[in-house]
């Protein structure tokens, strides 16, 4: 388990960056790899703790040896209440656990290397741009934005959505993919696209960047597509797509 050890942030560029790599990799594992999660949150192990790595990698192991550890430690146990509670909220808690964690772990890095009230300001201001692992495994960032946006407006945009960036007559609900031809229409859609956010990493929406983007048909949320690996290619040939999490979902006792 490295925890971080080889790599000190000293800047607030450098903790940021820290932040976001571990931020991905927890979400990576309570969202796309929730299965393997799960199964490795095994409650008759000893108590586990779930880890994200500045390269976006993450890992559920025993705490660290010795004390005081190299960083705060994340929750321990979290493999305990696995099998108590519904998964949903089950994961719903190892999310507001691991939010904790990224604070408090980009915080210490701010104390040791003496980061004033200005630098943990604005340290803080940039990881709080970003919606919660919490609110992105729960759907809360999502249902936010929909509350923010009347019926009617909401129906016409989420119309304009699904037809915006289609390569073909068979294009699954996809964006990034070409530029509407209506200037006013485009506003409105970039505008609607800006407050998205993917599912898997918790990213917004970036218009000027031309990414792809797949809708899930199960859970109806919104995905990079080099995030759930599906190219703008393949995606001319699924009807149905359903994004990870929902094809891995089955029965739990």
């Amino acid at each position: 388990m490295d925890g971080g050890a080889q790599f000190n942030p000293r800047t607030v560029e450098e903790v940021f960056r820290d932040f976001k790599g571990r931020r991905a990799g927890m979400i990576k594992a309570l969202t796309n790899d929730v299965e393997e999660f799960y199964q490795q949150c095994d409650p008759e192990k000893e108590n586990l703790c779930l880890y994200g790595f500045p390269n976006e990698q993450w890992e559920v192991n025993l705490p660290a040896e010795e004390v005081p550890p190299e960083l705060p430690e994340p929750a321990l146990g979290i493999n305990f209440a696995r099998d108590g509670m519904q998964e949903k909220d089950w994961l719903s808690l190892v999310a507001v656990h691991s939010d904790a964690w990224l604070l408090s772990v980009a915080f210490y890095f701010g104390a040791r290397f003496g980061f004033d009230k200005t630098d943990r300001k604005r340290l803080f201001t940039m990881m709080n741009d970003l919606p919660t692992i919490f609110e992105v495994v729960t759907g809360t960032a999502k249902k936010q934005m929909k509350e923010k946006t009347s019926i009617s407006n909401h129906s016409s945009n989420k119309a304009k959505s699904n037809t915006k960036g289609r390569g073909s007559e068979s294009g699954k609900h996809s964006k990034g993919q070409r530029k509407d031809e209506d200037d006013g229409v485009d506003e409105e859609d970039e505008e609607e696209h800006g407050d998205t956010l993917c599912g898997a990493c918790g990213e917004n929406y970036a218009a000027d960047a031309d990414e792809f983007w797949i809708c899930c048909d199960a859970c109806e949320k919104w995905f990079h597509g080099k995030c759930v690996k599906i190219t703008p290619a393949r995606a001319e040939h699924i009807k149905h797509y359903k994004c990870p999490s929902c094809s891995n979902k089955r029965a739990r006792p």
